[in-house]
C-alpha cells in the first residue's frame, strides 16, 4: 500500500498540465527559424510499401524528445500501463534553474513504538526520507514528455530527459514554468507495480473512458481508479 503522500505538490501540477500538453503534442509545431526547406520534397515515395500512394508535400519534423542513460538498471524492464515509482529533479533548460525535486519533499512522519509520531530534538515530528512519486504510465496523468521518458529503462536505472516545450507545459507554461519552456529531468525508476481496479469502483481507461465494474476490458488494457490515480489501491 503506497502512502497517500507519495504524490507530491509538483506531481499534482504535472497532472493538471497533462491534458493540455497532450493535446498540444498532437499538433504539428512550426518549423524552426532558419530550417532548410528548399528542395525538401517528400522522400517517402521511395520508402513507402506497395499500395500506398506517394505524397508530394514538404517533410517537416515537429519536435522530438531526447534522453541520456546515466545508469543502467538491473531490475525489471519498464512496461506500459504500470504504476511507476519515480524519483525526479527538474530544471529549466534555458538557465538551469531547479524548479522542483522529489528529494526536496519530506517523507512521512517517523512513528514511535507507541504508535505516535516520534519527536526530534527540536520537539517537532521526525520526518522520514524523501519518498518517490507514483503515477500510472500511459494514462495522461503527467506531462507527455515525462510519461514517455521511461521506455527501455529497467528498475534501478537513472536517465536524463530533454523535454521540448510541446511535450511539457506548452505555450502558456505554469507557475514557476515560463511559456514555451524546454525542460530537463533526471529520473530514477525506483519500482513498478500493477494497476489494480478497486472493487465496486469505476475505472478510467487511457483516453478518459469510464469502465464500470463487471464490464469486460479490452485485451491488453489495465484500468486505473479515478479517485486517486497516483496511489495503488
Amino acid at each position: 500500500m503506497e502512502s497517500a503522500r507519495t504524490m507530491k505538490p509538483f506531481a499534482i501540477l504535472l497532472i493538471f498540465a497533462a491534458s493540455t500538453s497532450f493535446a498540444l503534442a498532437q499538433t504539428a509545431a512550426k518549423p524552426a527559424t532558419g530550417a532548410k526547406q528548399t528542395g525538401a520534397r517528400s522522400a517517402s515515395a521511395s520508402t513507402l510499401p506497395p499500395g500506398i500512394p506517394p505524397g508530394h508535400g514538404i517533410v517537416k519534423t515537429a519536435f522530438t524528445e531526447r534522453y541520456e542513460d546515466i545508469r543502467i538498471g538491473t531490475g525489471a524492464l519498464a512496461e506500459p500501463n504500470k504504476i511507476y515509482k519515480v524519483h525526479y529533479t527538474g530544471w529549466l533548460a534555458s538557465n538551469g534553474h531547479k524548479f522542483d525535486s522529489s528529494y526536496d519533499h519530506p517523507g512521512m512522519p517517523v512513528m514511535g513504538a507507541d504508535g505516535k509520531p516520534a519527536l526530534g530534538p527540536d520537539g517537532k515530528p521526525k520526518q522520514g526520507p524523501p519518498e518517490p512519486i507514483t503515477f500510472p504510465q500511459g494514462y495522461r496523468s503527467v506531462i507527455p514528455g515525462f510519461d514517455q521518458g521511461f521506455y527501455g529503462m529497467r528498475v534501478g536505472g537513472k536517465r536524463r530527459l530533454f523535454i521540448p516545450w510541446q511535450l511539457a507545459y506548452g505555450e502558456k507554461g505554469r507557475p514557476g514554468i515560463p511559456p514555451k519552456a524546454d525542460l530537463i529531468f533526471d529520473v530514477e525508476l525506483v519500482g513498478m507495480t500493477d494497476v489494480v481496479m478497486p472493487t465496486n469502483h469505476p475505472a478510467v481507461m487511457p483516453g478518459g473512458n469510464l469502465i464500470h465494474p463487471g464490464t469486460a476490458l479490452p485485451q491488453g488494457h489495465i484500468p486505473v481508479t479515478p479517485v486517486n490515480p497516483s496511489k495503488p489501491q
